[in-house]
């Protein structure tokens, strides 16, 4: 079993910056690949960043040049900085990983990010 705990989240104003940390349980954090996703009221769960095993990234289009997304295997957690943030990027953020045909996926419990115009 993987346990992912989130945190860093909170109440920013539009330009702000945060960063949301993801803390992995797991002694072998270094072969997963890691994902943050964000989840709006009223709208469905998509993906904002993804970073290999490898340190391959890539972003939802909404957040290039934006958001950055990076690991830290001695510590086994995923950061996610947030800069120049809008009112649109408010949602509940949660961290991700998973593996295997079918996938099993498995997810912290969610920071809430709120910007405020």
């Amino acid at each position: 079993q993987v346990q992912l705990v989130e945190s860093g989240g909170g109440l920013v104003q539009a330009g702000g910056s945060l960063r949301l940390s993801c803390a992995a349980s797991t002694i072998i954090f270094r072969i997963y690949d890691m994902g943050w996703y964000r989840q709006a009221p009223g709208k469905q769960r998509e993906l904002v960043a993804a970073i290999t095993s490898g340190g391959s990234t890539n972003y939802a289009d909404s957040v290039k040049g934006r958001f950055t997304i990076s690991r830290d295997n001695a510590k086994k957690t995923v950061y996610l900085q947030m800069n120049s943030l809008k009112p649109e990027d408010t949602a509940v953020y949660y961290c991700n990983t998973g593996w295997g045909a079918p996938r099993k996926n498995y997810w912290g419990q969610g920071t809430q990010v709120t910007v405020s115009s």
